[in-house]
């Protein structure tokens, strides 16, 4: 290789140039084809950041507690005066005797005879007063319910 260079302004002289070897990359190695590539390290970037847990105070145990004790105060006093209650209507005082039809659960024939009564407090009261250990019943079934 030949380099060109100015030793006077006007005049170019042309010196011969030797290639200097790299000393910071060694000796080329060839990876024979087929040979698989060869990486360093496990090619997962890790942090160097310190990975030991700070240990937590009896202090800040305290404090968050007292943060949880709030938060559920909180909750208690929103949920009980968050909302007006309205009362549920009352079960019907009148009973008669009533036929299950086909296909009704005890539920929908709580609805069927008193439709504007909770359906909870009714099944709750036809069980009791026909002694039932379950909701289940027959078709064709008589029982004893209030209506309304």
């Amino acid at each position: 290789m030949t380099i060109i260079t100015r030793e006077h302004p006007t005049e170019l002289v042309a010196r011969p140039v030797r290639p200097r070897p790299d000393a910071r990359r060694g000796p080329q190695r060839r990876r024979p084809s087929g040979e698989p590539l060869r990486y360093r390290g496990t090619g997962v970037l890790m942090s160097r950041a310190s990975h030991r847990r700070k240990p937590i105070t009896p202090a800040t145990t305290v404090l968050l507690a007292l943060v949880a004790a709030g938060i559920t105060v909180w909750l208690g006093l929103v949920s009980h005066f968050g909302a007006p209650v309205e009362e549920p209507a009352a079960v019907p005082g009148q009973l008669a005797v009533v036929q299950v039809q086909l296909g009704e659960s005890l539920q929908q024939l709580a609805q069927r005879v008193a439709p504007d009564a909770p359906v909870g407090a009714m099944v709750a009261e036809i069980r009791e007063l026909n002694e039932l250990d379950s909701v289940a019943v027959a078709a064709g079934q008589t029982l004893i319910a209030p209506v309304g």
